[in-house]
């Protein structure tokens, strides 16, 4: 018997925080992404305390950053937490981040290549992007986080083809990517290939760019064949961590990730989020909602050198408790299971 999720849904769509109000809204109530009413809502997240720290963060003097990448106060995922929470699309004060991470992400050391036949350390990255075993060994995670934020930011120009097509220069035979650089890794990494084609597929939405459609499409099997979250050869877990849903999950997979994804790229009533979907319904707390069952961030807001060079957010995100529900997690796993037909 289903259960009947509706005051769970009211408590969101009354919570503090305009971004889950925004992800109740839109991704389990089904309000028109350009109505007056979601609009009026997105500029609140305009002006939000946590957008505002986010964006701001970014000047303070501990967090203020060359590297793009740095976790989690780089360029980077300042525009990636951006577009998860319903920043409003076409904000021009947002092209100078923009500008940094298409920089660094198009750099020339992501056009130039090398053979190997044995495996290739990390400090050879500047040589280009080694193929072993005719393989490109990328973090496909890390371009395909970008086009996929600035596309949903809607700050997108012509140089998002260039990440496009970088992204299906490197994808593998079965339709991932991996920055594995031993010659034994054969098989795609779910880490490295769910960002690859989500920001493919927001990209292809918006060029009509159907071999970017394709790849995206393609890349979708490495998880559908196994369910999400199982091995292909006898269905056992493959990595337990995937069962604990976290957020944000940056570039880290896990099984409440895929059906996200497969939400949005209209996969998920493929039998293949089957079992994760009955998962995902198993996991909802007695009292309802569902739990954040760990983290990878640590908040600070002041100069605190034990914390300088470790992952950082410039906000709370709900913490993690196994017995607690996080409005952020429980907006995700309301979206998919509305999506696949399984809220009430």
């Amino acid at each position: 018997m289903k259960r009947d999720r509706t005051s769970l849904i009211d408590k969101l769509l009354h919570s503090d925080e305009p971004s889950i109000r925004w992800k109740a809204m839109v991704r389990v109530v089904g309000e028109d992404l350009h109505s007056r009413k979601v609009r009026d809502l997105q500029e609140e997240i305009r002006k939000s305390p946590r957008a505002r720290a986010l964006i701001a963060g970014r000047d303070n003097r501990f967090v203020r950053e060359s590297y793009v990448y740095a976790n989690w106060r780089g360029a980077h995922w300042t525009l990636s937490t951006l577009a998860e929470i319903g920043y409003p699309a076409g904000d021009e004060s947002l092209m100078p981040m923009r500008e940094q991470v298409l920089d660094y992400w198009l750099g020339h050391q992501f056009y130039m290549e090398f053979e190997s036949n044995k495996a290739v350390p990390k400090h050879r990255s500047a040589e280009g992007v080694p193929i072993i075993q005719g393989r490109y060994r990328r973090c496909g995670s890390q371009q395909g986080n970008a086009l996929y934020s600035i596309t949903r930011l809607g700050i997108a120009d012509k140089r998002s083809d260039a990440l496009a097509e970088r992204l299906t220069r490197w994808q593998w035979p079965d339709g991932g990517w991996n920055c594995d650089r031993k010659p034994s890794a054969h098989v795609s990494s779910f880490n490295e290939s769910l960002l690859p084609m989500l920001g493919l597929a927001a990209h292809a939405e918006r060029t009509k760019d159907a071999a970017a459609r394709a790849a995206a499409m393609k890349a979708s099997e490495v998880f559908l064949c196994r369910r999400l979250f199982k091995s292909r050869t006898d269905g056992t877990v493959i990595s337990p961590h995937w069962l604990r849903p976290k957020y944000p999950r940056y570039w880290h997979y896990d099984m409440l990730g895929g059906l996200v994804a497969m939400a949005e790229m209209g996969l998920i009533n493929d039998p293949g989020c089957a079992d994760a979907l009955d998962l995902l319904e198993r996991k909802e707390l007695p009292r309802g909602g569902w739990a954040a069952q760990g983290r990878f961030y640590k908040v600070s807001t002041s100069m605190d050198m034990s914390t300088r060079f470790g992952s950082i957010s410039q906000v709370d995100w709900g913490g993690s408790s196994n017995a607690r529900m996080n409005e952020w997690v429980s907006a995700d796993a309301l979206h998919v299971l509305r999506a696949a037909g399984r809220v009430f």
